[in-house]
């Protein structure tokens, strides 16, 4: 019996030693770069190495993790590494391995993205969240953008879901200090922002909240709901964001863009008109309602849109040029009837009468495009567009003006 038991323990030392020896050999192997070695290694002696204590079985595992890594295969070293979060002898080396695993997604994500392969930078980077969901939700945002650059809507909306679940805003608090020597404002580190502070070399020390990505969000889960046929989880999904906040006014506009996805440019009117409520002396929500009526044919609500468009904020172009346009859809219809008259007396007189009208729709443009020139001087379209009404009216100087302004941008 005795020597039974010594044979045993001899047997069970050669085992484990021989365990250690081939686990030890593909360390070694993985730590002078022989990855394919290692991973051969690791492979003839899987059944042994499994089979070991836990000891040299979690270290087997836990090799095989970084050889994952090393050859790029991130979910797959994660899986490893996640199966010895309970072992508290590795814990710290896991610890810091899953670390740098989490910089080579982000490295290897960035790579993808610069070569356009946008899926594969997403899968990265939705990897990288899941390794801390708390510290890396801004990887789950760009995980989601990528999704939709790479048309992978699915992986998309599930990402958009989750930030929608877990309410990200993205906001970030940006530093601004002015330097006092060349009295320009310029964008520093919250150390520097810090230490500025204390410079006499500074001065106006200011912070600043970025805008909260949470409707674009929403906006962008609504849309792609549109984009499979979905309208209905498209509408429920920016209407129960603004249940929430029903006064917030990116949301009412991303409810009215979706609309305009719908094409119901009624309820987009009715949404705008909200939006001016909160923010009256927004140009853009004007030229914006001046579009939709003008497309849906009441010229007069569209002119006097554009025109308060202007009025809010003259520095905007787009309401200028599309005010003349809408000045000019009328002179379609008076040069078809012009062309249609023949030669006696009644059709030269109303000849003359349509002429009148056709050069007061130019004088009627005039006083706009030139508005528009003095904000913007180098406009070749408004420019272009006014030289040919004054040469159209026989206004020469008011040609020549033009023509040598045209000259000076080309």
């Amino acid at each position: 019996m005795k020597l039974k038991l010594t044979l045993l323990l001899s047997l069970t030392l050669a085992f484990a030693f021989g365990q250690k020896k081939e686990l030890k050999k593909a360390e070694k192997l993985f730590a002078t770069g022989n990855i394919a070695e290692a991973a051969q290694t690791l492979d003839e002696n899987q059944a042994l190495l499994e089979g070991a204590e836990e000891k040299i079985a979690n270290a087997y595992i836990f090799l095989r993790g970084r050889i994952a890594e090393q050859n790029g295969e991130f979910e797959k070293a994660l899986g490893y590494y996640t199966q010895l979060k309970d072992d508290v002898r590795l814990q710290a080396e896991v610890q810091t391995q899953v670390g740098t695993l989490s910089s080579a997604l982000i490295t290897s994500a960035i790579e993808d993205n610069e070569a356009k392969d946008f899926v594969g930078s997403a899968s990265k980077l939705y990897l990288a969240y899941t390794i801390d969901p708390e510290a890396n939700q801004d990887y789950l945002y760009f995980a989601a953008s990528n999704s939709v650059n790479g048309s992978a809507y699915d992986d998309a909306l599930k990402y958009y879901n989750l930030l929608k679940e877990i309410n990200y805003t993205g906001i970030t608090k940006k530093y601004f200090v002015t330097e006092v020597a060349s009295n320009q404002e310029m964008e520093v580190s919250e150390t520097e922002f810090n230490i500025f502070q204390k410079s006499k070399d500074y001065t106006n020390p200011r912070e600043e909240e970025t805008e909260s990505k949470y409707p674009e969000i929403v906006k962008n889960i609504a849309l792609i709901y549109a984009q499979k046929g979905e309208r209905d989880m498209a509408i429920a999904a920016v209407q129960e964001a603004r249940k929430s906040n029903p006064d917030d006014l990116n949301l009412i506009l991303t409810e009215a863009n979706l609309y305009i996805e719908l094409d119901d440019k009624e309820r987009f009117k009715s949404l705008i008109n909200e939006a001016i409520a909160q923010d009256p002396n927004n140009a853009n929500l004007y030229f914006n309602l001046g579009v939709v009526n003008a497309d849906l044919g009441d010229k007069q609500a569209a002119r006097g849109y554009y025109e308060k468009a202007i009025e809010v904020d003259p520095s905007i172009e787009a309401p200028y040029l599309n005010l003349v346009a809408l000045i000019l859809e009328g002179e379609a219809a008076i040069v078809e009837e012009m062309n249609s008259l023949g030669t006696s007396r009644k059709d030269n007189l109303r000849y003359e009468e349509l002429k009148k009208i056709r050069e007061g729709l130019y004088k009627e443009c005039i006083p706009i495009l030139k508005g528009l020139i003095s904000i913007s001087k180098d406009n070749e379209e408004a420019i272009k567009t006014l030289m040919n009404i004054y040469g159209t009216l026989g206004e020469n100087q008011g040609f020549m003006e033009m023509k040598k302004l045209l000259e000076g941008i080309e």
